[in-house]
């Protein structure tokens, strides 16, 4: 039997682990680095910066993240196969790191429950393999961004939608929504909305020593935000924001 350990460790800050979170990668047998490759170095670095101050001594074993399959037009087919093939290369480095069972701890940024797959992941090891599946949670972005900005996440007594940029493009504005929040964006989808009436709050590697903010009518910091997503893109490889809008 394998113990599957879900840990969340926030936005890559190591003050954001929590107690919990710590004694649970102390307490592994192996811990489980994704490596993305050439020009997301960072986000292994990060990862075992984060494992170097909680768990210095457990041995740990990296392995290459499929890539999804372009060949595959539909999304939702496209993705559900890259889980399969994710769910595989999990199996493969699980079997190598205890081959006689124990406890594995797998690193999620932010919380393993909130716009994240790994937990749907976890599920198709657990057809497999026998695995006993534990979920520590983590600072979510969303965490990150609002107290960043010090704003509140919803109006008083106000709904909140959370969707993606996905779906942002392809549908606009959710209907009766107030405050939106938007996660998952490959990349200025908000540009794709009528701007007027609008404030956005927008962060970029929120929560980081090198988080970038921005806030302000829709209107007027648009084109602003764009820019610099594009400036800190190429200067680091790679890019995590994350932003928040409301009605005026």
């Amino acid at each position: 039997m394998i113990e599957l350990w879900l840990v969340g460790i926030g936005t890559g800050n190591p003050r954001h682990l929590t107690a919990e979170a710590r004694d649970a990668l102390a307490g592994a047998d192996a811990i489980l680095i994704p490596e993305k490759g050439a020009g997301k170095d960072d986000l292994a670095a990060l990862r075992h910066a984060i494992c170097d101050a909680a768990a210095a001594g457990v041995p740990r074993h990296g392995f290459a993240l499929p890539r999804r399959d372009p060949a595959i037009a539909d999304y939702a087919a496209r993705v559900e196969a890259w889980h399969d093939r994710i769910a595989e290369v999990w199996i493969e480095t699980l079997d190598a790191a205890l081959p006689r069972g124990g406890r594995a701890a797998f690193l999620v940024w932010g919380d393993p429950s909130l716009y994240d797959s790994t937990l749907r992941i976890a599920d198709r090891v657990a057809r497999e393999r026998p695995l006993s599946l534990r979920v520590v949670p983590g600072i979510t972005a969303i965490q990150a961004l609002t107290a960043g900005h010090a704003i509140p996440l919803n109006r008083l007594g106000g709904p909140v939608t959370i969707t993606t940029g996905r779906r942002l493009r392809a549908e606009g504005w959710p209907e009766g929504a107030d405050t939106v929040v938007v996660m998952l964006d490959e990349g200025g989808a908000f540009a794709t909305l009528p701007p007027e009436g609008i404030s956005i709050w927008w962060s970029a590697y929120a929560g980081m020593t090198q988080e970038i903010r921005i806030a302000g009518p829709l209107a007027a910091v648009c084109d602003q935000i764009v820019a610099r997503r594009a400036e800190a893109r190429a200067a680091h490889g790679w890019i995590m924001d994350i932003y928040l809008m409301r009605r005026d």
